[in-house]
Formats: structure tokens, sequence, C-alpha cells
């Protein structure tokens, strides 16, 4: 007798996809052994978004296998170098590339020695721009592709690119505009926090049941007022994690002064939160389980 597998008759929309959380660059803006600020979001094998372009993160990309081709948005969490200097070099080489359709570049408001993301890429790519022989990727024009830059409020904004959905929310860190996203796909939740001290409530909100939160831990308990004024410390980070009912904590954007303060960290963190902590390395993939 002929036997048929049930699985030829399951509907197409009981199909689940894969999705793997990438680390490109676990450092800051420093001397280390570790790429600045950047990560990878992938869905079925391919690099769907690109969070923050910090410096290494352009060779991290292309060791990690993945393809320009690919991306459906690039997220800017805020304008500091170690978030958003290799960004020129992925449009440079996106040239050299099969993509033909848009990429939007998400990012924020101006503010004080800050400009918008509607500047930041016109002084980058425009008539006038530092890069100026590459204008023609602001416009339909392109040999390559167009980039498409989109400008993010500082309050609690949502959009939907194909099948993420992409929520954004204004986060203190220093004077300087910055924005934390949340990437829900196929009813999982990655948030991931740039840099922030967290002196609202606005990333519990946004990480609210979060599967993951990508969190930044530059500096130790102790630090300064001036570095607590631009980043969370461990406690604040257990607060955070516990208060929203995040699942799993990546603690990211680990600098020398937190070197061998892990233990202490980690400690501080588990006063509040309970759940899973994984420290980021370069490169590191996290399959985010269905």
């Amino acid at each position: 007798m002929l036997k048929i597998s049930l699985a030829l008759f399951l509907p197409i929309f009981l199909y689940s996809q894969s999705l793997t959380i990438q680390v490109l660059g676990s450092g800051g803006p420093e001397f280390s052994k570790r790429s600045s600020s950047g990560y990878l979001l992938w869905v079925d094998n391919k690099a769907k978004v690109l969070v923050d372009a910090g410096g290494g993160t352009f060779l991290r990309f292309t060791q990690s296998g993945a393809k320009i081709d690919d991306l459906q948005a690039i997220a800017l969490t805020h304008l500091h170098i170690d978030h958003s200097a290799d960004l020129p070099q992925f449009m440079k080489a996106g040239f050299f590339t099969d993509r033909t359709h848009k990429l939007p570049i998400l990012g924020t408001v101006k503010g004080g020695a800050f400009p918008d993301i509607h500047t930041y890429i016109q002084r980058l790519f425009g008539k006038e721009g530092a890069y100026a022989y590459m204008k023609d990727i602001l416009t339909s024009q392109s040999q390559s592709f167009q980039i498409v830059p989109q400008l993010l409020p500082q309050s609690l904004h949502t959009t939907q690119i194909n099948d993420i959905k992409i929520s954004s929310i204004g986060v203190k860190h220093g004077q300087i505009p910055a924005i934390a996203f949340a990437f829900e796909i196929e009813g999982k939740k990655i948030v991931f926090s740039g840099d922030t001290a967290a002196q609202s409530e606005n990333i519990i909100a946004l990480a609210k049941g979060a599967d993951y939160l990508i969190a930044h831990h530059a500096i130790p308990e102790h630090a300064g007022k001036f570095a607590k004024s631009l980043h969370m410390t461990p406690t604040r980070i257990g607060q955070i994690s516990a208060q929203a009912g995040v699942k799993n904590l990546i603690l990211s954007h680990r600098m020398i002064r937190t070197y061998d303060k892990e233990a202490e960290s980690e400690r501080l963190i588990k006063k509040h939160y309970k759940g899973a902590i994984i420290w980021a390395e370069d490169l590191m993939k996290i399959e985010v389980e269905k």
C-alpha cells in the first residue's frame, strides 16, 4: 500500500521560519579585541536586519557569510562613531553586489551636535558630502541600490517592513538622540537597548515580554557620574530585565573598564533578574527557539 506523509498536506501557513541573533561587534569605542557595536537578525539563513554599524562590523559581516543583497533594513540606534562608522563601507561594497532594491536606513532626530538621519546621510553621500562621488546611491538613478533614510521619532513608533514588525522609542543617552529597537518576527520579540542610561521607563515598555534583550554593559556598578549619564549600571540592567519580563538577556558593548568585573555584574543583575544571561562575543550566534 502506498504510504503518503501527512506533512504533504499541512497548510503552508504552518511553516515556521528559523530566527537567529548574531553579534557582529560586542565592544565599544576603544582599542580592544572586540569590534564596535553591530548585530544581525537572520531569518531562514538570510541576514534580514543589521542593527548598528560600528567600526569592525563590516569585516565581521563578511566573516559571518551575510549578504547585503538580503538586508531589508539597517537600524542605527544613534550616531556615535562606534555605532555608525562602517556605514560608508557597507554602501560602497554594495555597489559590487547584485542588490538592486531600496535599502531603508532607520535613524532618529537631531539634537545637540548630532544631525537627524536625513542630514547624516546627506553629509555622507550628498552632492556636498564627504563621499559625494557616491551621490547616485541616494537616487533611483543609482547603478547599484538606492538607500532611503527613514527618520524615527523619540515617541513610541511602529512600522512594518515585509514580515518584520519594527518598534522604536527614544532612550536617554546623555544629550545624544538615541533610540531602542524591538523586532517582532513570527511571534518572537528581539529588543536592542542601544546605549542608554535608562533613566525613564521607555526601555521597559518597549521590552515587555521580549524573548531576548540585548543590553549594553558598558560600565561597572561604581562608574563615575558622567558615565552613568550615558550607560546603564548592572543593577539598572537587572531591574529593567525583571520589570519587562525578559526571557533571555544578552550583555554586549563590553568595554575594558568592565573586563574582569563580569562576576560582580552578574551577581548584581541576578538580585533582580532570574532569567538566562549570555555574555556577547564577536560572531556569536544565538538560535531563537520556536
